[in-house]
């Protein structure tokens, strides 16, 4: 077997571990990191580096490594635009840095905080062990002043860098850096003179100039093109994955590997590319555009073993759309499968590591389960209470993405309501043979009979009374829930009770 095939037959966050202990040397403990700009929404679409991290942290873990797992919040960065869901009267805050930008809903202390705080409670029942860094806090503490120094002081090995990729070079008096005035708290601002140490002077649009130490003020911060390889030096990162866009010819990644080593001396971080996702049949995700779909949204139809199967069953570089469809259905279907092959001891390699890369935590045995398309019947006959569809809180919890995906997204022929009585108008629309084939159905109920026995009974119904099957399905269905067609009719007629169908049936005259 060639090397190829043998890597197609094991899991990609595995081989992507492997990868990171290859280039980063064989430790005891690695850094994994991810993070993005709190600028609005965070929506599932950022969530596919949250998650690729969080595989390639358990694939390392798996291997009895020690993994710390960072998100950064860039919320020092600026805020740059307001997001259509955002009052336009926030516009008046552009410029300032997103943890001094007030909350638009008037619940945290900061519009980023708001939907930082949205986002780490949304992923709470997802399995993931994250230490989440507030840049805003580092900065505004002058915890990077020395990496900062450094930066400033040897920007003329980044400016070539850089300069590769621009049709105007920088110029040799450039400055990678931002200052937020300490009087209108915005980055309009320009430096006039560094020190070389650790003293910035400047002046502000507004009126406002100063000199600052930045070891005692924390006004300022590092260019995005520094800042990034700055932090991935200073936390010790390892692992980083980043967004196909960020690779780009000058893209901030190529950079930020060339500029790690140029000036921080160390080998660039392992990274991973990933592809976009976004909703299928939907418009790519943009949060300053207001077109999200969060992580809550999609825990709302999909379990989090199932969020979890979507991301650990489709390699980074696939480009895929979360369904809300009749996918949904197929999704679950296939998860429950590689479960079942899972504790049968069917699967291969990659089988095997999908589910438990998918589970929150395996579980010794093979947890009961109802499939979801059985689940939307039996919702739908309970009226929504999951209660009564199972005593079971596994169950319960899947009935209940059933009944959000029902009442949200299901087409209107996947609903149903079971009638109280069969009406004048259903009546009408049923033709002899129906009615009397019926009418025979309420004599084999009569019947002990398992799923596959009743089913069975419908064709010998058909037979007897030389009516095509589908005039009798249609007919059955008209009379319990006045459509014509409906879910498994045998399966149907169980979980809504005999006796109930045989009421019903009744009254066919």
């Amino acid at each position: 077997m060639n090397v190829m095939a043998k890597k197609e037959k094991r899991h990609w966050a595995d081989l992507a571990g492997e990868n990171v202990i290859r280039e980063q040397g064989d430790k005891k403990e690695y850094c994994c990191a991810s993070g993005i700009t709190p600028s609005g929404t965070i929506h599932i679409g950022n969530f596919r580096e949250i998650i690729t991290t969080d595989l390639v942290v358990k694939a390392l873990e798996n291997k009895g490594k020690k993994v710390r797992f960072i998100y950064s919040w860039d919320d020092f960065d600026r805020f740059r635009k307001v997001p259509k869901n955002i009052p336009e009267s926030f516009e008046e805050h552009i410029g300032m840095n997103l943890s001094d930008v007030p909350d638009p809903l008037k619940k945290e202390k900061s519009y980023a905080l708001s939907f930082e705080k949205e986002m780490e409670d949304s992923i709470k029942d997802l399995g993931m062990d994250i230490e989440f860094i507030r840049q805003s806090e580092m900065y505004k503490k002058c915890v990077y002043a020395k990496d900062i120094k450094k930066a400033l002081n040897e920007k003329d090995k980044a400016i070539p860098i850089l300069n590769k990729y621009r049709k105007e070079p920088l110029p040799n008096d450039w400055m990678p850096l931002v200052v937020y005035c300490e009087s209108c708290k915005k980055d309009s601002t320009n430096v006039l003179s560094y020190d070389g140490d650790y003293k910035v002077s400047y002046e502000c649009e507004c009126g406002f100039s100063n000199e600052v130490d930045f070891r005692k003020t924390g006004i300022v911060k590092l260019n995005w093109r520094l800042d990034w390889p700055m932090r991935q030096f200073f936390e010790k990162v390892d692992f980083e994955p980043a967004g196909k866009d960020h690779y780009a010819a000058g893209g901030s990644r190529p950079t930020t590997n060339q500029i790690i080593e140029a000036i921080w001396k160390r080998e660039k971080v392992t990274d991973l590319i990933y592809e976009w996702i976004g909703i299928k049949g939907g418009k790519q995700f943009s949060s300053s555009a207001g077109n999200v779909t969060n992580v809550t949204d999609v825990l709302e139809v999909y379990e989090p073993e199932v969020v979890r199967f979507l991301f650990a069953g489709t390699r980074p570089k696939t480009e895929f759309g979360i369904s809300f469809d009749l996918d949904v259905i197929k999704i679950y279907e296939d998860f429950d499968r590689l479960e079942a092959k899972y504790y049968a001891k069917e699967g291969d390699e990659k089988d095997k590591r999908t589910y438990e890369l998918s589970c929150v935590n395996v579980p010794k045995k093979k947890p009961e389960r109802i499939g979801f398309r059985h689940l939307t019947m039996l919702v739908q006959i309970y009226e929504g209470d999951v209660k009564k569809v199972s005593k079971d809180k596994l169950i319960q919890k899947r009935a209940g993405c059933a009944k959000n995906w029902l009442e949200k997204y299901a087409p209107d022929d996947f609903k149903f309501k079971i009638h109280e009585k069969v009406s004048k108008e259903v009546l009408k629309l049923l033709n002899g043979k129906q009615k009397e084939s019926l009418k025979e159905l309420i004599k084999v109920l009569d019947k002990k009979l398992d799923e596959q026995g009743l089913f069975n009974e419908f064709y010998e119904i058909c037979e007897k009374f030389e009516i095509k099957n589908t005039e009798f399905f249609k007919g059955a269905y008209l009379a319990l829930i006045g459509k014509e067609k409906g879910p498994r009719l045998a399966s149907f007629i169980l979980a809504i009770g005999k006796d109930k169908v045989k009421k019903l049936l009744k009254e066919i005259k």
